[in-house]
């Protein structure tokens, strides 16, 4: 693949909420999308999603109808591999478990035209590492988009070791064209944004497990004492609690320092299942009206 005008049909491996938030903005962009995911109840789910995502996007002014109507135009669905064989880059956006991303790529590329690139949504696997599951590293590289997708302005572009400089230049041009700004980063555990934004939500959780403060008032305190539009254990919630956690092991085994210790507490959380928004309760109950703190 010489340059982005070879790049018209894109694929998009996973319809949660990232993967859904990564159509709607190449839908939007005007690319054909084809959305994969292995529930059939998950599409469906999606392009409810999507749909209502747009209609907000829509009632703020930020598109026309006619630009809703054509993003939803442009994404077809499916369960099947062989239904992104015509596609020119795939995005891999499924769970953040290597295990899940390699199956996913030994699957895939079969399939792919050997010029098709592949890129990974991980938020803090090695992206070398993941790399060497497919049949092209050099055609492979992070593409990190932030939640949620349609309203976050940051993608972090992640090269892996033997990822070629052209795979580098055309995804840096379709970040922009899809209306991102882009962060390089080197392929290192949690690349920039988890590695500094996830210890911090670590030590909110330390900081609770250890009395300094309960959720509220740590909650608070960040919000207006540093001027962050949320407070850490909401954005954990927010997050989840379960990804909030693979990622510290990431760093702490990735990077062998015991600053990146996983909180106690942390664990315990997930270990109750309680993983945030998600599933209504984490640091919140969302039970009600009103999230009420859980400590």
């Amino acid at each position: 693949m010489a340059s982005l005008d070879d790049i018209k049909t894109i694929g998009v491996i996973g319809a949660g909420q990232m993967g859904n938030g990564i159509a709607h903005v190449i839908a939007l962009a005007g690319y054909d999308v084809r959305l994969l995911d292995v529930s059939e109840q998950a599409l469906e789910k999606a392009l409810v999603q999507i749909g209502k995502n747009l209609d907000r996007q829509l009632k703020k002014d930020m598109i026309s109808q006619a630009e809703k109507d054509a993003a939803l135009a442009h994404i077809t669905t499916g369960v099947e591999y062989t239904f992104l064989s015509d596609c020119n880059l795939v995005i891999e956006a499924a769970t953040e478990n290597e295990e899940v991303k390699k199956q996913i790529f030994k699957s895939l590329c079969p399939v792919l035209g050997e010029e098709a690139i592949i890129a990974t949504n991980t938020s803090s696997i090695s992206v070398t590492r993941l790399a060497s599951y497919t049949d092209r590293p050099s055609k492979f590289m992070g593409m990190h988009f932030m939640n949620p997708v349609p309203l976050m302005k940051l993608v972090e572009l992640i090269r892996g070791i033997a990822t070629d400089e052209t795979t580098y230049r055309i995804i840096h041009e379709l970040t922009k064209k899809l209306g991102k700004d882009t962060a390089s980063a080197e392929d290192f555990p949690a690349f920039i944004v988890n590695r500094i934004l996830l210890p911090m939500i670590n030590e909110a959780v330390y900081t609770l497990y250890e009395g300094v403060g309960n959720v509220q008032s740590i909650d608070t305190a960040l919000r207006l004492g540093a001027n962050h539009p949320m407070g850490p254990l909401q954005l954990a919630d927010f997050i989840g609690l379960d990804t909030c956690l693979s990622i510290m092991h990431v760093l702490h085994d990735g990077l062998a320092d015991t600053k990146y210790r996983p909180c106690p507490l942390l664990v315990k959380y997930v270990e109750a299942g309680w993983l945030g928004r998600k599933v209504g309760r984490g640091f919140y109950d969302y039970s009600g009206d009103e999230p009420v703190p859980t400590r």
